[in-house]
């Protein structure tokens, strides 16, 4: 096969928390698939399944939901089914095999391949490609893998995932060398490079050789890595306790038995993560939350809670918050608006509230990074270059951290949120160009 004839080639990033998949051809830039989302389109795929409630009186069998369509189909659901978030982070435990969904039972690989098949099918809609090749990115090391043999149990249930989606061919790439990829191909020297991912539930962390060198030799980059469960869902978790909660009751009392107690926080803990207030549907907690309103010292604000819940709101609270976040990078203050039902809720955040709140985030990335190099005998004037990717990355605090230790001029980034998915299907490129010449 000439360099003329190579196929198109494709690169898939499965995350824990949103995926991506991109094509590229030859002698242009990779193309990242669009996937429906209500009425937007977005380039980011959520790694979420939605198994909808069986019903038993019926001969239809219930379509299994991947995406936004999955948080839709949720959301929209009297019945709330089966909602399955974070599958990647198994890949590595021995103790999660299979699992039994409305009368069936379903692997681990079974439930990551819905996932994969439905980014493949995507892709041939799209582009019109056979899909049946692909570069998917790997973590330096697997959620829960402990030991060599766990890593390779990730590797093996990831590519069998991949060949039930339909992938016959598979191969793998390092998710942060993935990330920097455009960014080593335009190095005309080695250097020692620190790779951020910010992703939503963690921050990972990467030491690694990139440039021309290194290259030539196929070795691997890779000199150490550590992370911290530290991202942007913890920062939107700072948002919704010490911005939103308040105006749901949170510091508030009510009067039971006598005596004068707090709202409970653990209500509102709930509310950090948009799918867990469907917990807090529970009848007994709703009976609770019923009984503190009644007594409670600020019954409006408590009843809007309630009404959150009830409504199953909870994702569109998140969403809320998430753009607040969002805004704040651009802007020294931003607004918060949420308008739903009967529940309205408005307020402005300043920028240097908000950084006081995660001031303790930043300190124990500051620690993480810290100590991976320490571990590997690697000063801070080492590092050529940082490389940041993934929507935290963003966050202006975050930012000043990496430039006030190493220098702003060593800052690099990519597009930040799809900055993997493009690079491996780029290094897939590469990969196959070297077998034709």
């Amino acid at each position: 096969m000439t360099r003329s004839e190579m196929r198109p080639v494709i690169g898939l990033d499965f995350g824990t928390t949103n995926s991506a998949i991109a094509v590229a051809h030859e002698g242009k830039e990779a193309t990242l698939a669009c996937f429906a989302d209500g009425s937007a389109t977005t380039t980011s795929f959520r790694s979420i399944l939605y198994f909808p409630l069986k019903d038993r009186s019926s001969t239809v069998k219930a379509e299994t939901k991947a995406g936004p369509e999955a948080i839709s189909s949720y959301l929209e659901a009297d019945s709330k089914g089966r909602l399955i978030l974070s599958i990647k982070s198994y890949l590595g435990s021995r103790l999660f095999t299979s699992t039994q969904i409305n009368g069936r039972y379903y692997t681990l690989e079974d439930l990551i391949a819905i996932i994969l098949r439905r980014l493949r099918t995507t892709v041939i809609e799209q582009f019109g490609v056979s899909a049946t090749s692909v570069v998917i990115g790997r973590p330096v090391r697997f959620a829960g893998a402990d030991t060599e043999a766990d890593e390779t149990l990730a590797v093996n249930r990831l590519r069998s995932a991949a060949g039930l989606a339909g992938f016959s061919e598979v191969t793998f790439e390092l998710e942060p060398v993935a990330a920097a990829y455009q960014y080593e191909t335009q190095l005309d020297h080695d250097e020692l490079v620190l790779i951020g991912d910010f992703g939503g539930g963690t921050s990972d962390f990467t030491l690694a050789h990139l440039g021309p060198g290194r290259k030539r030799t196929g070795r691997n980059p890779v000199v150490g890595t550590s992370g911290v469960a530290i991202a942007g869902d913890t920062f939107d978790s700072r948002i919704m306790m010490n911005l939103v909660a308040p105006k749901l009751g949170l510091g508030s009392h009510y009067v039971s038995l006598g005596k004068e107690l707090p709202v409970p926080v653990w209500l509102y803990s709930q509310l950090s993560s948009w799918h867990r207030t469907f917990f807090l549907k529970e009848p007994k907690t709703m009976a609770v939350l019923r009984e503190v309103k009644n007594q409670a010292s600020e019954p409006g604000k408590v009843a809007a809670l309630i009404q959150i819940i009830s409504e199953n709101l909870g994702y569109a609270l998140y969403r809320a918050v998430e753009s607040t976040k969002v805004e704040l990078t651009e802007n020294e203050a931003a607004d918060f608006v949420f308008a739903h039902a009967s529940v309205n809720m408005e307020d402005t955040l300043e920028r240097w509230r908000f950084e006081s709140w995660i001031q303790e985030d930043i300190q124990n990335i500051a620690t993480c990074v810290k100590s991976l190099f320490n571990q590997h005998n690697v000063s801070y004037s080492d590092i050529g270059s940082v490389f940041l990717t993934g929507g935290s990355s963003f966050v202006p605090y975050v930012r000043r951290f990496f430039a006030r230790t190493f220098g702003s001029h060593k800052l690099k980034g990519g597009e930040e949120l799809t900055t993997v998915a493009k690079g491996l299907a780029l290094r897939a490129l590469d990969r196959l160009g070297k077998k034709s010449l």
